[in-house]
């Protein structure tokens, strides 16, 4: 099916266009010396219907083409548990062409009347945990692991028409700077209240769906953020279990009660090469080259509401940070709302001041 525009012409992908797709958004990742390309993976199972994700979403993959080029692509989602929100995901383009977004802008409100849906979102990808934000600063620097990396023009065709920017920010420290933080008396204190353990891969099943359930409850009010199924992180616990040590996953208990988690790993980036999509060259470098890795990214952590204030969150990161001690140089957050004041102030105590910016966006349809 196509919808026409001028010379342009929106393509509703098939599975006979599906690799065109793909090819499309990884040559965007292969070509840019500082683009990795690590998500790809994921892309083609949502695509395919291979993935958990697909269970409970509608997704429809459109591409704009221009006489047979390929000039931008995106993934429209709609997912049941979040049923306000029309997504243009893992929005891609060769360079800022209007006509070719307002096709996939006008597809995407149709879609939303049609599906009930009362918002569009801009870079968010399906869920939080497999990308939210556009780069909106630091254009010149590396891409790191699990955060995106697009020219400066994605926010101006987002701004432009009318969207409205959720800013978020990561932080960044020199791991050697952090000595004065963490003082040994409070940290005594902590360690008595709360106990770290890493993830058990002999009861994977069982860690994931802890995983899920603490993630759930920390996250409930979070901007963006929609339950998950212990299924669906399971699944990219597998996939990514070549390169995840068990000690990459922490949980922290109280007592007998599981009351949070931490995701941190290497940025595995700083092991690959340009033009490389993460894979086995990947893994057995991380093996054998983990010491060139010098940075350390704190992902995601979730702590349920009661223990926010009691100090689970440090006796977390002082354990990160005993691991990486000495192995790495620097350490970078995942991307915070600038909203969130009590995750943006532990940010700024911890690392001083912001790193990159991103933001998100979302559009009012009713």
């Amino acid at each position: 099916m196509i919808w026409n525009g001028e010379k342009m012409k929106l393509e509703f992908v098939n599975k006979a266009r599906a690799k065109a797709f793909i090819n499309f958004y990884e040559k965007r990742y292969l070509t840019d010396p500082l683009k990795r390309n690590s998500m790809s993976g994921l892309l083609k199972n949502l695509v395919n219907g291979k993935s958990e994700m697909c269970r409970s979403a509608y997704l429809e993959p459109v591409m704009v083409e221009d006489e047979g080029k390929i000039l931008m692509i995106a993934l429209l989602t709609h997912v049941d548990r979040i049923p306000d929100f029309l997504q243009i995901a893992f929005f891609e383009a060769d360079y800022k062409e209007d006509r070719a977004f307002k096709l996939i802008l006008d597809r995407a409100y149709a879609l939303a009347k049609e599906r009930g849906a009362s918002k569009i979102t801009g870079s968010l990808n399906v869920h939080v945990n497999y990308g939210l934000g556009f780069l909106a600063s630091d254009f010149d620097k590396p891409q790191g692991f699990g955060t995106m990396h697009n020219p400066e023009f994605y926010n101006e065709l987002f701004s432009e028409n009318g969207f409205e920017a959720i800013e978020l920010l990561s932080f960044k420290k020199d791991l050697g700077e952090l000595e004065e933080v963490f003082k040994p008396r409070m940290m005594e204190r902590l360690n008595r209240r709360y106990s770290i353990r890493s993830l058990d891969y002999k009861h994977l099943e069982r860690d994931a769906h802890l995983y899920t359930s603490i993630n759930n409850e920390a996250f409930q009010n979070h901007a963006f953020y929609y339950p998950r199924k212990a299924a669906e992180d399971l699944e990219l616990f597998q996939d990514f279990k070549p390169l995840l040590r068990a000690e990459n996953l922490l949980f922290a208990y109280k007592g007998k009660e599981a009351v949070g988690f931490m995701l941190w790993y290497p940025d595995f980036h700083e092991l690959m090469k340009p033009g490389e999509t993460i894979g086995i060259k990947t893994v057995i470098r991380n093996k054998l080259l983990a010491r060139r890795v010098r940075t350390v990214k704190i992902v995601e952590m979730g702590v349920l509401p009661q223990e926010m204030k009691n100090g689970a969150v440090l006796a977390l990161i002082n354990k990160v940070f005993e691991l990486t001690k000495g192995k790495y140089s620097q350490f970078e957050s995942g991307w915070v709302l600038q909203s969130n004041t009590d995750s943006k102030m532990l940010g700024v105590k911890l690392a001083d001041s912001s790193f990159k910016k991103y933001k998100a966006y979302t559009k009012d349809v009713t």
